[in-house]
């Protein structure tokens, strides 16, 4: 008698605001589902049983946070995708075409197809750090608008307007950072992290504070893929006899950002970054170019110490 094999199936599933679509390859029946507590509750409910490989679904604006908590407390296998890796697939495979099933249609194949990493989900502590640290950072962005608007702004009741929101956003800047510092001293592993980031030169609050929260494979990854991770490692673009340019794409943006400023301060004050980027320059680096080599040096250093443990005095007597 032939025995007959079940293949788990990988699921994708395209989030909007108000509609979770799941589709399936090897292809089966799709379904729909709200997205709100009981729709994700019935989702998650009926994948359970079937036990897929991957749980594919595109990162959308906050819109999918729920639902991948929910996956991965279900202890599904679920990876969160950048929206760009879902269309170059779907060009990729020809599919032209835009519908939510057809894209949740396109996540389940990308999983069968190219079986990304699964990396784990932040635990609700850390998760409430990335917003804190993110609405930190969104504040600060809107008060440099209100900056330049009140530089360029004659009328004397607009002056006055503008001057009362900066007032509240650096009132509620205030506040963040407090509740930001609250949370890192109530975690004894984040406390120490902070500490040993910090005792690099041009590593502040911030910077230590967007690394902790932003990028917690710090210190647990190799050095080209922290630098993969953050989006400053060199790709090549090279084609036949033609040999392009070296340029930094993708990552973490926020955290690349981050770094580039530490980056600006280490090379006047930081030695082994200092000497680095002059190393750079003498060798006909453009500036450019030569700091984005810093920003990769100086995070490399900053993975090694968090994989040791050791601050910066000790990685210097070390090295």
């Amino acid at each position: 008698m032939a025995q007959h094999t079940t293949v788990s199936p990988s699921v994708g599933v395209d989030v909007s605001k108000q509609t979770l679509d799941v589709a399936f390859y090897p292809e089966q029946p799709g379904s729909s589902f709200a997205n709100d507590g009981q729709g994700i509750v019935s989702l998650v409910a009926s994948l359970v049983p079937l036990e897929p490989r991957y749980v594919i679904v595109e990162a959308t604006g906050k819109y999918e946070q729920a639902l991948v908590l929910a996956l991965a407390a279900a202890g599904l296998p679920v990876v969160v995708i950048n929206p760009r890796q879902a269309r170059d697939f779907a060009k990729a495979l020809g599919k032209l075409a835009k519908t939510d099933r057809i894209d949740a249609a396109v996540l389940a194949h990308f999983g069968d197809a190219v079986r990304p990493e699964i990396r784990p989900i932040a635990d609700e502590q850390l998760r409430q750090l990335q917003e804190l640290v993110e609405r930190r950072r969104q504040l600060v962005e809107m008060r440099t608008s209100e900056q330049n608007r009140l530089a360029i702004t004659p009328s004397v009741p607009v002056r006055r307007s503008v001057e009362a929101v900066l007032k509240l956003i650096e009132k509620q800047i205030g506040q963040l950072d407090a509740q930001i510092n609250q949370r890192i001293q109530a975690c004894p592993l984040w406390r120490q992290t902070e500490e040993l980031l910090k005792s690099v030169p041009g590593v502040g609050d911030q910077t230590a504070r967007t690394l902790i929260a932003q990028l917690p494979e710090l210190g647990a990854c190799s050095r080209q893929k922290i630098a993969a991770l953050v989006g400053v490692a060199p790709l090549n673009r090279d084609s036949g006899q033609f040999r392009g340019r070296r340029i930094i794409w993708g990552g973490r943006r926020n955290v690349r950002r981050c770094l580039y400023m530490a980056t600006l301060v280490a090379v006047r004050r930081n030695p082994v970054i200092q000497v680095h980027y002059e190393k750079l320059l003498a060798a006909g680096k453009r500036k450019k170019v030569a700091l984005v080599a810093c920003m990769r040096k100086l995070l490399t250093v900053l993975n090694a110490m968090l994989r040791r443990r050791s601050s910066w005095k000790h990685a210097l007597q070390c090295a």
